[in-house]
């Protein structure tokens, strides 16, 4: 017999001793955080009709069909966004590394590449069950906001607005922080499917006019839950950053470069 102690993943020898945050404080902040960037980005948006003078229809055509105020309005927000958070982490002086911000190796890279099927086949079972037994619709279509994006300028801005930023930025503050804060007080199976609850809800479009978005949301529930796995396992964000860029960028060629195919059971963001 010896006296070696088995060795603790990554994850709990990073995560648990170290954060700060409780589980409420971390869903506080990272709600107070998307609403006040998105509202934040919204008023930057508004900035230049406003004193232009211009009308409320002429000003909401000008967002509508403008990728370039679109891609504007991302970047703004995904940059408040991870600029909030980092304020917070700051204060209470956390470390990149507490939330999963380590050095990038290549097997990252290659577990996204493992990880990719069994999230499809998963989605694939969620939507046809949910399809099956709560009739939901998953032929509805999400808005991205870019559905006026023709010319290689509007798809080249399209791309980073809905395959580069939004994995960055949702792996930080979903994966990284939220997933963290909530594993301080439950286990990681609860704070797993709580924190995919919270950013599936993200996903129903609420407000946008059109019925909520359940079959999005079911995809990014399953989604979050195997990032959440990669995350626990990895005890890095890059395995799953590299996940959802990927997911993120099959939905973008079938959306937008193949849209003759009408994959519309995708989902962005």
């Amino acid at each position: 017999m010896t006296n070696e102690q088995p060795a603790l993943t990554p994850a709990k020898q990073t995560d648990k001793p170290g954060f700060p945050f409780s589980p409420l404080a971390s869903i506080a902040i990272v709600v107070g955080v998307y609403f006040g960037a998105m509202i934040s980005s919204q008023l930057v948006i508004s900035l230049y009709p406003m004193l232009a003078g211009w009308s409320t229809s002429r000003t909401d055509d000008w967002i509508a069909h403008s990728a370039a105020v679109q891609f504007l309005y991302v970047l703004v927000a995904e940059a408040l966004t991870v600029g909030l958070l980092y304020l917070f982490m700051r204060r209470r002086k956390v470390s990149a590394s507490s939330i999963g911000l380590l050095r990038p190796r290549l097997r990252n890279f290659g577990i996204t590449l493992l990880a990719y099927p069994p999230y499809f086949v998963l989605n694939a079972v969620a939507a046809l069950t949910a399809q099956a037994l709560l009739h939901v619709d998953t032929s509805q279509q999400q808005q991205t906001g870019f559905e006026s994006a023709h010319s290689t300028t509007d798809l080249i801005l399209t791309f980073v607005s809905l395959v580069i930023l939004p994995p960055i930025v949702e792996e930080i503050v979903v994966r990284g922080f939220l997933f963290s804060g909530l594993k301080q007080g439950m286990s990681v199976v609860k704070a797993a499917i709580l924190t995919s609850g919270i950013f599936a809800l993200a996903h129903l479009q609420f407000g946008s006019g059109a019925p909520l978005l359940w079959v999005a949301a079911i995809d990014t529930f399953i989604l979050s839950l195997v990032l959440c796995f990669l995350r626990q396992k990895t005890g890095s964000l890059w395995a799953g950053i590299g996940l959802h860029t990927l997911k993120n960028g099959l939905a973008f060629a079938v959306i937008f470069i193949l849209p003759r195919l009408h994959f519309s059971h995708f989902s962005l963001f």
